[in-house]
């Protein structure tokens, strides 16, 4: 069943391009991820012409290197400071990608690795290229193939989970203990560039970094911990598939684009209503402390003034207005919540202090 078939091979591909993600977000390596993707299409281009074949794993190991070389030039001219990181990046990528856009116009025009498939692919087409062996048919070749990138980099994600949790996150406890973060680093590089490869066919150059960083990105939202952030983005790129899938269908647009328009969806969801960090939250609760920190404002306002010949005239809502230099609307609501704490008893215009919120604005007094 080809619908079925799609959705297999897009959440397998999710989970493979989930799993350096996480680590390329937490490294702030997000950007490296697009260096990669797209600097791998000449070392695509190199292996095609020397094994002739697109079936050959030379393409994979020749983009992998390539991915590698493209990092280790980028990390050089950072190292001589004459470069700022997204300088460098941006520099390298666009170098070596146009060199892999001009040989595959010129020398290879009708050859399927043309550079449209390479920049957007598409999912819908994957079940029709099969594997076939001994006159069986054993499914599409991308779900082959991203289920043995899935596996390589769940396995080294699981034996070396300790060594990129420290490395990532404290460099100096890694070599402390001796591992290396260089090259861990590097390992990492090359199975981003893997990753990146499997899923050129599939979803093309371009939305395979989106797959790769924004579940992990919306995941980081909701979760500071390593291991809930691997599961968080999982479930996020499983949710992008199904949802993109229904929404392709009923719109009868790009799988590939529509899926990975949802996981956009989601991470914009999630930045606005997350319940940790999102930017809703933060609005209400640096309203909920502004109208904390102006009602304590006002009960010292309202004791300095207490029992002095001007307290009539000072200890007023009008009197709020002027010297705090209050918007009528948000003095009254500060006024309305000191009433509703039971720090203050008001009387029209008239503000006078409680017991409890005399007590409450000597006990600000001693904190400032």
């Amino acid at each position: 069943m080809p619908e079925l078939e799609i959705i297999v091979i897009a959440i397998i591909l999710v989970q493979a391009c989930i799993l350096p993600g996480v680590f390329l977000v937490l490294r702030g390596m997000s950007l490296m991820s697009d260096a990669i993707s797209h600097a791998s299409l000449l070392g695509i281009v190199i292996a095609f012409f020397y094994a002739r074949s697109l079936d050959s794993p030379l393409l994979i190991i020749s983009a992998g290197l390539t991915g590698l070389v493209t990092v280790m030039i980028t990390e050089w001219l950072i190292s001589t400071k004459r470069l700022k990181e997204d300088a460098a990046i941006g520099l390298v990528f666009p170098l070596f990608f146009s060199i892999g856009v001009i040989l595959i116009s010129k020398y290879m025009g009708s050859i399927h690795i043309d550079s449209d498939c390479v920049l957007f692919g598409e999912i819908a087409f994957t079940p029709f290229e099969r594997l076939n062996m001994f006159s069986y048919d054993l499914g599409p070749v991308a779900l082959w193939i991203m289920s043995f990138i899935l596996i390589v980099n769940s396995s080294l994600t699981f034996i070396f989970y300790k060594e990129l949790k420290i490395s990532t996150f404290d460099k100096s406890l890694a070599h402390a203990l001796g591992f290396s973060p260089i090259l861990i680093h590097y390992g990492l590089m090359i199975m981003t560039s893997i990753t990146a490869v499997g899923a050129f066919e599939s979803v093309g150059s371009i939305l395979v970094v989106a797959l790769m960083i924004t579940p992990p990105a919306t995941a980081f939202l909701l979760t500071k911990r390593l291991s809930r952030m691997i599961i968080v983005s999982s479930i996020v790129g499983i949710l992008s598939v199904l949802i993109g899938y229904l929404g392709a269908f009923a719109l009868d647009v790009s799988i590939s684009g529509a899926i990975v328009s949802c996981s956009g969806l989601l991470f914009l969801i999630t930045l606005f209503f997350s319940p940790k960090s999102g930017l809703i939250i933060k609005v209400i609760k640096f309203n909920e402390n502004k109208l904390t920190f102006s009602t304590r404002m006002l009960l010292v306002q309202l004791l300095d003034h207490e029992g002095k010949s001007n307290e009539i005239l000072e200890n007023t809502i009008s009197n709020m207005i002027t010297h705090m230099n209050w918007p009528e609307k948000f003095a009254k609501k500060v006024a309305k919540f000191a009433v509703q704490k039971n720090y203050i008893l008001r009387s029209g215009n008239d503000l006078k202090l409680t017991n409890f919120g005399r007590e409450v604005a000597k006990h600000t007094l001693q904190w400032t």
